[in-house]
Order: C-alpha cells, then structure tokens, then sequence
C-alpha cells in the first residue's frame, strides 16, 4: 500500500447529511432531458444546526416541465423567482435565507437592465436587507427559448431535535 493510500486509510470519513429537494406543485422536471436526469433541483445539507440549501439553475419552467413565457424577459425573471420561492417553501426557508445568487443571462447587454429592475421590485417586496451577494454573467442556457436561469445559496439555523 502506498503511503497516500495509508494515510488515506487511517482518516476516519464521515458523510455529511444530505438529501435532494423539488417542489413539483411549482416546477418539475424538464422532460426534454436525458433520462434520468443527472442533476437534482436543489440540495440540502444539514450540519449541526446550520442547513445550506444549494438550489440548481432555475428557469422559467412549469408544473409539466415545460418552459414559460417564451421571449418576455421580465414573465421569466418572475416565474424562476417563484420557482426559488417554492423550492425554499418546501424546506421552510424564504428569500430572506438566501445569501447568494448567480443569475445567468442570454444576452448580458440587452437585458440586464430590464432583469435588475425584476430582481430590486421582488428583492423589495420580499423585505431583503441586505440584499443577497450576487453575480451577473451572460451564458447559453440549456434552452435556447430560455432567458435567464438564476442558482441561490441559502442558510439558515435548524433547531436541534430533543432526544
């Protein structure tokens, strides 16, 4: 046995708490792809107390997989909100766990304007401050009817289960 495999071999490993989460009274899987599919809409971690929600790219995408709003950036920009929103709902969180979005947009220089605009009104009316950490970057999305697809970090304290 090598030295790295020994070393390796004497670590003890312990997998962290994880599991897939979906929403599908909001969004489900886009049935274009292969299957399965090889991603899940989100994941949650649990790690003593603290619960980190990783939710995947999301579009503009409805309860048949199909998507939505076809050539209206700011139809889009709402529907991937309220698909976040109810992928958050379904692990008790809300926006205001969120503390980081990546938002991707098919044309950067056209749309972000009109995108910001969307995203300050529903961050408003969500109550956020502060806001969440955020990247804009301009990318081919999986679709090409598809404007903008928007990934989401949240956090939150669980309260420990008495034994």
């Amino acid at each position: 046995m090598s030295a790295v495999a020994e070393l390796l071999a004497g670590l003890a490993h312990t997998p962290i708490e994880k599991r897939a989460i979906t929403n599908y009274g909001v969004l489900n899987e886009a049935y274009a792809y292969a299957k399965p599919s090889s991603f899940s809409r989100g994941m949650r971690i649990d790690l003593n107390g603290l619960t980190i929600l990783l939710i995947s790219g999301t579009a503009s995408i409805d309860e048949e997989g199909r998507s939505v709003h076809i050539g209206d950036l700011r139809a889009q920009v709402r529907r991937t909100f309220a698909n976040i929103t109810g992928l958050l709902a379904s692990e008790g969180a809300t926006w205001k766990d969120i503390v980081r979005t990546s938002c991707y947009l098919r044309d950067i220089e056209r749309d972000y304007e009109a995108f910001n605009e969307e995203r300050t009104a529903f961050f408003a009316e969500q109550g956020l401050d502060p806001v969440p950490a955020s990247t804009g970057i301009q990318a081919i999305l999986c679709r090409p009817e598809l404007l903008v697809e928007i990934e989401a970090i949240a956090m939150f304290r669980t309260a420990k289960k008495e034994e």
